[in-house]
């Protein structure tokens, strides 16, 4: 596939590379704009960039607009990808371009041109009678779109900014074949049926409040699910040799003024005044650890020291980003930070890596891995970084894992290793990094005596696994679809009395159990077997163990997995011993 890029030249690449299907995806956007226009020419067009998962555009109709236009809008689209319309790029002042787009009624174009510097020479694109204002790149012809399906219509504000117009954004995605769209489409319903929202809600996990818009709360069954997760957690570091700290969740200014996040991470930061002075709530645990590590001096022999952290976080998300346990203003991140020798960098940076493949294993996720490089609103020199960009990529190529470099997307202070998972049905998810850190060390002063005798500052990782306990919870809940592993099941075992007679051989079941730590419920309710079947069966729980007459004059238990769905595929009568061996 030919993509066009900024400067003319020509690409050639597969859609499965990132930059090539972004590129059909952009395009494909254009080709939404384009319709829009020619159906309704009054139309106002905002922005309409690629997505992770297609594409979409912001517009200002003169009229209310709902999902009923979306055929209408996509039979347009088909035509002009029938049209066949090649794509050409130019240049023209940034005058010219203003003019332009304030000849067009387009107010939107107008106002980001105008916020370009006055030198800059604008890029335009132009198919068939549509010429569009934008940096690119783009596929070459419509031709090349095969299928195209328009998905949603949801409002957004003009840049994300509730003081501003709010705008219709339509949602859309295609392709180069029509088995990609397909599937695509497959894998959008069988999401719709795993949404964790829906089944956090059924299987009694969590809860998403009016009263606090971001924050979820935790249920007791969800309590559970996420208590063992940090149990995991806890063991895996404890054998890493890493130790556990808990930091305050509101700090100074001066503290984030120091760590530079007050400049260059203000906006998503809640704050406060106490006894005259500005404190603002954590919205990460990074200057609290390096607040414990200045606690006592430190010697090259302590090094590496490896801290973690479970700390609750608050970020300011706008509302209308907020999106179940996925996006969220209160979370807690499993943090960590290694302090290092120059020495030690690769094999902490290996051994990160390490535990982050054994978790994902763990739960079944295949992940891919991004080398993410320098952002423009960033701190340190250029030597800095690049000293730790190069480190980043020499460890994951000793490693011989295989990565892709995602341009200017590290975090302000360091080049990051981001690991993104995929889930049971082909989605993907950025939830482990590893980043490498030159600057907070320097900012806070921190030292350590080296071999020579001499004051040295240690050089940081900032790492994550999980990434976001909440989110990984609602990953977990959608690709497992709520049929959890066994050791991870809030309730392990439902048992059904076939009657009130053998209610109190199915406490003593219970009780025995629950000795043996398994996690145990009774339902007591008088219903029939059936419906407890079902009912217990749509609360996922692993194992249903029904007593009757029989199961309580023999002393056994009548077992029947989850997935048992007729008669006969139950896995029989048991002793309580064989049973519970099956937790072991």
């Amino acid at each position: 596939m030919k993509v066009l890029k900024k400067d003319g030249q020509i690409m050639e690449g597969s859609f499965e590379e990132k930059e090539v299907r972004e590129a059909f995806w952009h395009t494909s956007a254009h080709v939404l704009a384009q319709a829009v226009k020619r159906l309704y020419p009054e139309t106002k067009c905002a922005i309409g960039p690629a997505v992770e998962n297609g594409f979409y555009y912001d517009f200002e109709f003169g009229f209310p607009f709902s999902e009923e236009y979306l055929e209408t809008i996509e039979r347009e689209m088909k035509k002009i990808v029938k049209e066949a319309l090649p794509l050409e790029v130019y240049e023209v002042s940034r005058q010219e371009a203003a003019d332009f787009m304030a000849e067009n009624k387009e107010p939107y174009k107008a106002e980001m041109i105008r916020e370009l510097p006055e030198g800059e020479r604008i890029s335009f694109y132009r198919q068939g009678e549509y010429v569009e204002f934008c940096a690119g790149p783009h596929i070459d012809n419509t031709c090349r779109i095969k299928a195209l399906k328009l998905l949603s219509v949801a409002g957004a504000y003009w840049r994300g900014d509730e003081h501003n117009q709010m705008l219709t954004r339509i949602y859309g995605v295609s392709f180069p074949e029509s088995a990609g769209l397909k599937a695509h489409l497959e894998m959008l319903e069988e999401a719709k049926k795993r949404d964790h929202r829906k089944l956090g809600k059924e299987l009694g996990l969590f809860a998403l409040m009016e009263e606090g818009p971001g924050f979820p709360f935790f249920l007791p069954k969800g309590m559970v699910l996420k208590n063992l997760l940090i149990d995991y957690w806890r063991k895996l570091h404890e054998r890493e040799g890493y130790v556990e700290v808990s930091t305050p969740i509101i700090l100074d200014r001066n503290l984030w003024e120091t760590s530079g996040h007050w400049e260059h991470y203000r906006e998503n930061m809640y704050t406060t005044v106490i006894d005259g002075k500005d404190f603002a709530v954590k919205p990460m645990s990074c200057p609290g650890g390096m607040l414990v590590y200045k606690m006592e001096p430190h010697s090259y022999r302590e090094l590496p020291m490896r801290i973690g952290e479970l700390g609750l976080v608050h970020r300011h998300e706008k509302s209308g980003q907020l999106h179940g346990l996925m996006r969220v203003r209160c979370f807690t991140q499993d943090d960590a930070h290694i302090f290092m020798t120059p020495e030690q960098v690769t094999e902490e940076i290996k051994g990160v890596a390490r535990l982050i493949d054994e978790v994902y294993s763990a739960f079944g996720f295949e992940y891919f891995v991004e080398l993410s490089t320098k952002p423009e609103n960033s701190i340190g020199s250029e030597e800095e970084w690049e000293l730790a960009t190069d480190a980043l990529e020499k460890a994951i190529r000793e490693m011989g894992v295989p990565y892709t470099v995602n341009e200017g997307d590290g975090a302000f202070y360091g080049p990051k290793l981001d690991f993104h998972l995929k889930d049971s049905i082909g989605r993907t998810w950025q939830c482990g990094t590893i980043q490498l850190d030159f600057q907070l060390p320097q900012r806070f002063e921190a030292e350590y005596t080296g071999a020579d005798g001499g004051k040295h500052r240690p050089i940081m990782i900032h790492r994550v696994i999980f990434g976001s306990i909440e989110r990984f919870i609602g990953i977990l809940i959608e690709h497992y679809a709520g049929k959890f592993p066994v050791w991870l099941s809030p309730v392990q075992v439902k048992i059904l009395p076939v009657s009130d007679k053998f209610l109190e051989y199915g406490r003593q079941v219970a009780g025995e159990l629950k000795e043996q730590g398994i996690r145990v419920e009774m339902d007591e309710r008088n219903e029939k077997l059936g419906y407890k079947i079902r009912q217990a069966r749509g609360e996922r729980i692993p194992y249903l163990v029904i007593l009757g007459e029989k199961e309580q004059a023999s002393g056994t238990l009548s077992v029947r997995c989850r997935d048992a769905k007729e008669e006969g595929q139950d896995m029989g009568e048991m002793g309580m011993e064989e049973f519970a061996a099956l937790f072991k």
